[in-house]
């Protein structure tokens, strides 16, 4: 067997011999045995909005930031590589040589920084929330040349061994109270989508033209009138509830962008359908290692999920990661897309829905149970959450459920 076939070999046993994580750092170094670059990181889309550098724990910072706060704007590359499933090298997602050395991505984030003039993006199915996709980026000097047809494919293959391990990793992680696939949860294979200016959805349109009439057509109609703002007016997040047809409220983070260049010209809006509560189970600090902030986070959503039932305060949540109060609910929102409330609101939810299948319960007990102060509280909270009495949504719930044997 030749050198580099076992140092092949060794990527990807470093992949499928992940225990609760994969080792992203072992894997780059094995990589680069085989295909030499300069630096190479994984993107993922996060529901905030956007994308994300998470992979490996060694990304210069300079980088991390710069890309978060501005250059996933300019990622044509990965976007491409999303929309069209396949690797992209930098110079085929903008076109022409001309274009991609005249972008702002080429000029002001990899020369300025680090002096990178070739880049490639595989395509990743959901390397940190499923539904969620992102790209492995691999970057080289001019001098090193652009990278190879068989060095894609190999990367191509690459790609695929960590969708398996990152499904089997999200698998092996769930909670026993999350094993069971619930036909009324609201799962997608994909989970952003992106309306141009002219409402058209120009990313993830192969799930979203199926999505629910109803909650297709509130999407457009809410994208619309976030373009019509105009003018001077700043584009803001915003945290959207939407029913479907039954009712059942879908809930939505969505993010305009009055210029995002990867995409095109024009505003955009990106609508993030929010992980669940079991979602959010199978993240571990690891998930981040580019992000140390996140890192930090990450233990305050592990606390949320072991004491919702006893409702605690912001100030008592804040102390499990060093923060005051005002700093982590900041943050938290800023960086994960949904407030503190919001969350354990989310995981009180999650469990009042599985008693109220279970049918072994009271309303009194469950709403005791997950953290409510009475029945009453119970059921106004859950109505504010899914848009639906306990009592309604469980009969929509059993419909659905029989429908699905």
């Amino acid at each position: 067997m030749s050198k580099q076939a076992v140092h092949r070999e060794n990527v990807s046993e470093i992949v499928k011999k992940s225990g609760d994580a994969i080792q992203y750092r072992q894997m780059f170094d094995a990589l680069k045995k085989t295909i030499p670059f300069a630096e190479g990181f994984i993107v993922a889309a996060v529901p905030r909005g956007g994308l994300q550098i998470v992979q490996p724990s060694r990304v210069p910072e300079v980088l991390v930031r710069a890309y978060a706060n501005e250059f996933h704007k300019e990622d044509r590359a990965s976007w491409q590589a999303m929309i069209k499933k396949k690797p992209m090298r930098g110079v085929e997602a903008w076109g022409k040589e001309k274009d991609y050395e005249q972008s702002r991505y080429l000029r002001d984030f990899m020369l300025y920084n680090c002096n990178f003039y070739h880049m490639v993006a595989v395509p990743l199915k959901s390397p940190l929330f499923a539904g969620y996709g992102g790209a492995l980026h691999l970057y080289r000097y001019r001098e090193q040349g652009q990278f190879t047809d068989a060095e894609i494919s190999k990367l191509k293959d690459l790609a695929d061994q960590i969708d398996e391990a990152t499904d089997r990793l999200r698998e092996s992680r769930k909670p026993q109270q999350f094993m069971f696939q619930a036909p009324w949860a609201h799962r997608l294979p994909q989970k952003k989508f992106v309306l141009d200016g002219r409402s058209r959805c120009v990313f993830g349109n192969d799930v979203f033209s199926g999505l629910d009439d109803r909650l297709r057509q509130q999407i457009v109609q809410h994208a619309s009138l976030s373009l019509q703002r105009g003018g001077d007016v700043e584009l803001q997040p915003d945290r959207l509830q939407m029913p479907d047809s039954r009712g059942d409220l879908w809930t939505f983070r969505v993010v305009p962008f009055r210029n995002y260049p990867a995409l095109g010209n024009g505003t955009y809006v990106f609508f993030c359908l929010q992980p669940e509560a079991g979602d959010w189970a199978t993240i571990r600090p690891n998930d981040f290692q580019a992000d140390p902030e996140m890192v930090r986070l990450i233990p305050a959503l592990r606390f949320m999920q072991q004491e919702f039932h006893r409702s605690p305060a912001l100030g008592e949540i804040a102390r499990v990661v060093h923060l005051s109060p005002f700093h982590f609910h900041r943050r938290f929102t800023e960086l994960l897309g949904l407030t503190p409330k919001h969350f354990l609101l989310e995981c009180q939810i999650n469990e009042a829905k599985r008693q109220l299948m279970a049918r072994q319960k009271g309303l009194s007990s469950i709403a005791k149970d997950c953290g409510f102060a009475h029945q009453s509280h119970f059921t106004s909270r859950f109505k504010q959450a899914t848009g639906l009495t306990p009592t309604r949504w469980r009969r929509v719930a059993q419909d659905l459920q029989r429908a699905s044997v």
